[in-house]
């Protein structure tokens, strides 16, 4: 059984710490097998797959996908390390293995995207300058053994490097949601982004703002808040619209008229109650609240006919978008009428090429039609809001962030059925930071049907979220590599790792940012399997380092020293999952731990242990000469913190946004539910007064923090 699930990338053992194996149970390895397709129930059943397996392997001439990377010279390599501008000089780029074990007088054709056919000559399985004539782009090779055998495999040809962020620069991390303006309808919109990114580009010097993902909720009563658990990555959701920004406003007239205005005041008063300064009256962001409010200005917008030119552009949209958006606003309908969970559907309609399916479709075409047009409102001001900061001379412009999956009952698990691995979660093993493994109750890609979609479902993933973007924020970028996969109904300890092809989705992803000139930055925080790291930074995806965690953790356990960094990072001070810089210089966040419950030591040794580790913090600060008023003063320590940053080589430095007013509440509190309002909480003061997007402009405090980030 160990031969069957290292032929199907599943691990039957893994190391939580460098000399440590720990192995997998039986059942969860013929779990995970089961859900790749692979029965493994009994000895003779592991017999026969592994037969099977390695029957098929070796017949196969090639495997479901290939991958070149483009060298500096045209010329391209793959497996050999083409150069890049964070890593040492590779050796020669070369061809995979898979293309240079070919039979001799093996015939290839390449029929390229575009559609034309390239014939390459009998040597080209040795030379890599036959292929250097081949666009960038996924392609289709078919070959021809002289024994007779055939295939026909996906080419990905990428750049070996994604794009870079053309200089060093800084700009905001912020919570969409939580930045209200004195325009929005109760939460943070497109409207307030661009108003952002065209203020702090202008005015600060800013080089980008990154934000939480846009991507589309799963509608509930109420709503998951979470954005990192949603219905489709592939969508943003309409909640983020302006809707005095939609074209079709201008024309409402009649009652319609008089009952958007009376939105527009219910809004303002949601707004209000949530921006309320008096101690003790400020209400949390509610989601469901401000959608009750769009969706009936959405339902009256929709009875405005669209102009010639505004109808030609919503289909060339549809167009652009094809059977995705199709699906997609077809789960939408089909959730209004059956409820959110496609699970709990007529079995029918559980399959979405089904006949049941197809007649829905046209039942419900006013429906989908209406979830389509708000598709392509949302995807134009995303673009606005992207032009924005291009206006305002940002460096690298909006960053978007893609969640590490999405939620079982969504969109896209509904319509991307083949691809997803039914009956298993993923999640991360038992850690120094969480001794019973975690389960994040979102379904896997099956790397084999990635693979042999020449990952089609990746692919369409990237080009939806890089059409607006600046940069691309992956979040457990680990996962491009291997992901935990946990059975359903077993404790998340009792998982195992499973592989996909890193080359592969790094390809994808080199080709697609490519393609939209966008920058690419990944999440690497946590456990990361040796190598990772390094293969990242060799194709110029920028990782993401955090202060509190930048120790020479083998050596002096002492902070790091600002020019021991790495270059290819965000360099930030905290993140959405930490506390403020505040909250951790006064202990009010182990405070909040306690009261919460969730402390697994008394809240003095805690307090004694943090107090520790910022009075060594601040320690180096000082000797850096970088708190010239020696101490205490809370706002002149965040500035130092962030000036530490200023020192290092990293190519982005982030703000967190609340850092910059001083609020001392976390947006997210991992390990609560309902005991904290995670991701309902606006940007506030000290005083844990709401500040909105005016104030925060006008904020004096906010000024000085990022003059630090400007000086020379």
């Amino acid at each position: 059984m160990a031969r069957l699930a290292e032929l199907h990338g599943v691990a039957t053992a893994y190391s939580p710490s460098p000399g440590v194996s720990v192995p997998v149970p039986d059942d969860t390895v013929v779990a995970v097998l089961a859900a790749l397709g692979v029965d493994a129930s009994t000895p003779e059943a592991v017999d026969d797959a592994l037969s099977g397996a390695e029957s098929a392997g070796a017949r196969r001439l090639l495997p479901a996908t290939l991958v070149l990377w483009t060298t500096q010279d045209g010329a391209p390599g793959a497996q050999g390390e083409p150069p890049v501008p964070l890593a040492p000089a590779p050796p020669p780029p070369e061809l995979p293995p898979a293309l240079t074990a070919l039979p001799p007088g093996s015939v290839l054709r390449v029929e390229t995207e575009e559609g034309e056919s390239v014939e390459l000559p009998h040597s080209a399985p040795e030379e890599p300058a036959a292929w250097a004539r081949l666009p960038l782009g996924v392609h289709r090779l078919a070959v021809e053994a002289p024994d007779g055998r055939t295939a026909w495999v996906v080419l990905i040809i990428a750049p070996a490097v994604v794009p870079r962020a053309p200089a060093r620069t800084h700009g905001f991390l912020v919570q969409l949601y939580s930045l209200l303006s004195a325009r929005s309808w109760g939460m943070g919109d497109l409207g307030d982004l661009a108003e952002l990114a065209g203020w702090s580009g202008r005015t600060l010097g800013a080089g980008f703002v990154q934000i939480n993902p846009l991507h589309a909720a799963v509608p509930g009563d109420p709503t998951d808040p979470s954005p990192y658990r949603p219905s489709s990555r592939r969508f943003p959701d309409p909640v983020h619209l302006r809707i005095e920004d939609v074209p079709e406003y201008a024309y409402v007239r009649g009652a319609d008229r008089a009952r958007l205005d009376a939105l527009v005041e219910r809004a303002a008063a949601l707004r209000e109650s949530v921006l309320d300064k008096t101690p003790g009256k400020g209400a949390l962001i509610d989601r469901d609240a401000v959608w009750a409010l769009k969706r009936a200005a959405l339902d009256i917008l929709d009875t405005v006919p669209l102009g010639p030119g505004r109808r030609a552009a919503y289909w060339d949209f549809l167009a652009a978008q094809g059977r995705a958006l199709e699906d997609h606003a077809t789960w939408c309908a089909l959730a209004e009428v059956h409820g959110p969970e496609w699970h709990d559907w007529p079995e029918a309609l559980r399959d979405p090429r089904s006949a049941e399916t197809a007649a829905a479709r046209r039942e419900l075409l006013n429906r989908i039609d209406y979830h389509c047009r708000l598709a392509w409102l949302t995807d134009e001001q995303l673009a606005a809001a992207s032009q924005a900061a291009v206006d305002a001379g940002m460096a690298v412009g909006i960053v978007h962030d893609l969640a590490v999956g999405v939620h079982p009952g969504g969109a896209d698990a509904w319509a991307q059925q083949d691809a997803f691995a039914a009956g298993i979660s993923i999640g991360a093993p038992p850690d120094a930071f969480n001794a019973l493994g975690q389960d994040w109750g979102l379904p896997p890609w099956r790397p084999d049907v990635l693979a042999a979609s020449g990952y089609a479902p990746f692919r369409g993933l990237l080009q939806g979220l890089l059409r607006h973007a600046g940069a691309l924020r992956i979040d457990h970028v680990m996962g491009l590599f291997r992901l935990w996969w946990v059975p359903q109904g077993q404790d998340p300890t009792r998982g195992t790792y499973v592989r996909y092809d890193a080359e592969a989705m790094l390809a994808v992803l080199a080709l697609e940012a490519h393609r939209a000139g966008a920058v690419v930055i990944g999440e690497d925080l946590g456990t990361v399997e040796p190598g990772v790291r390094e293969a990242l930074q060799r194709r110029g995806v920028l990782g993401t380092s955090v202060l509190w965690f930048e120790r020479d953790w083998e050596g002096t356990g002492r902070p790091l020293p600002p020019e021991s960094w790495r270059e290819g990072c965000v360099a930030t001070v905290t993140t959405h999952d930490l506390p403020p810089t505040a909250a951790r210089l006064t202990g009010e966040y182990a405070e909040l731990r306690h009261r919460l419950g969730l402390l697994t030591r008394p809240l003095e040794q805690e307090r004694s242990e943090e107090q520790a580790e910022i009075a060594e913090w601040l320690g180096s600060l000082a000797r850096l000469g970088l708190l010239p008023g020696g101490g205490g003063d809370e706002e002149e320590e965040i500035r130092a913190f962030y000036r530490f940053l200023t020192l290092t080589p990293a190519r982005m430095i982030g703000v967190w946004l609340p850092d910059a007013v001083g609020d001392r509440r976390p947006q997210n509190l991992p390990g609560t539910w309902n005991q904290y309002p995670n991701w309902r909480l606006p940007v506030a003061d000290a005083e844990g007064r709401p500040m909105s997007l005016e104030e925060l402009a006008a904020s004096p405090r906010l000024h000085g923090l990022m003059e630090v980030l400007r000086a020379p």
